[in-house]
């Protein structure tokens, strides 16, 4: 099978290549997923997952790649829950060979199905940025009805779903970004829009939930604006600068079915929309890792194309 590899870990993006890989193995509980379209992260050539697996040791040539919709083509021993030509999407292990690739072998738990009315493209860009928001403000931040909440890189992946997730939840929403992004930071449903480029911060008040993917500076001054009681969440880097009288959470996104379940369902009514910028074609990848250069929306590489015989076929 084809597939993106990249082997040098000094290389970046650089090093990523097309190249010729064997057929994935279905381990026990794993099913082996035909690609039909992948997301990616440009910051995972950074990530140690990338390198090595969970003992620790070398594991290149390695596939990157983490979010995955397609369609079950083989079922490892003892694999309960899907079943083989079952239509899915969902998030490729961070320590094992991912998701810019013909096929894949995921664990079944990190899948969930896809509804034949759902393509294949926007279900690739939901998986991480679907459930980091969805976590980020229910889980972590515990957001409810009736609390005011900012977020920070509102116009981003995670950020325009997590204002979404917000609103319809009915949470007042400060939404925060450069000063480009205060168009699409209002019409995703924010009320008020902070542009970090030319107002203070410290103007958005106090909020019981602060969601943020930026980090540095702006993760530190955002301590201050938790009213008592309220959270600090962020999945930039564990907080030096932690509210007065409320809590600070810093994590990393997990597989959940039942979530992926709940978010494509607000797809399909139309109350959620994920932010797909660029499709582009496999032997593409490595350069869709090149710094964005103010595209907007989630870079997806488009496997195999849609339709009866792509859905079938192995």
């Amino acid at each position: 099978m084809q597939a993106i590899t990249v082997h040098d870990r000094d290389a970046g993006a650089g090093g990523l290549a097309l190249t010729e890989l064997p057929h994935p193995h279905a381990a026990e509980n794993d099913v082996v997923v035909r690609v039909h379209a992948a997301g990616f992260t440009r910051g995972e050539l950074d990530w140690p997952g990338t390198w090595t697996d969970r003992a620790g040791r070398d594991r290149t040539p390695s596939v990157p790649g983490h979010e995955l919709s397609g369609v079950v083509v083989e079922l490892g021993y003892g694999t309960t829950g899907l079943t083989v030509g079952q239509r899915v999407f969902g998030m490729a292990d961070w320590t094992r060979n991912g998701s810019l690739a013909e096929y894949t072998a995921v664990e079944a738990r990190n899948l969930a199905p896809l509804p034949a009315d759902v393509d294949h493209t926007v279900a690739a860009a939901l998986p991480i940025s679907g459930l980091t928001a969805w976590q980020g403000l229910f889980e972590h931040g515990r957001l409810a009805a009736g609390q005011t909440v900012v977020i920070h890189g509102a116009a981003g992946s995670v950020g325009s779903v997590a204002v979404q997730l917000a609103r319809e939840a009915g949470a007042r929403v400060i939404a925060t970004g450069r000063s480009a992004d205060r168009e699409t930071g209002l019409a995703l449903g924010a009320d008020v829009f902070l542009d970090l480029e030319s107002e203070r911060l410290e103007d958005a008040g106090q909020a019981d939930v602060v969601f943020d993917v930026i980090g540095g500076e702006v993760l530190d001054r955002s301590a201050a604006l938790v009213c008592a009681g309220g959270t600090l969440v962020t999945i930039a880097a564990p907080p030096e600068v932690r509210p007065v009288d409320g809590r600070a959470v810093f994590f990393v996104v997990e597989p959940d079915r039942a979530g992926l379940t709940a978010l494509v369902q607000r797809v399909r009514d139309g109350r959620l929309k994920p932010a797909v910028g660029e499709v582009r074609p496999l032997a593409e990848a490595p350069a869709a890792f090149a710094p964005g250069g103010g595209r907007r929306g989630r870079t997806i590489i488009r496997v195999v194309p849609d339709g009866p015989a792509a859905e079938g076929s192995r």
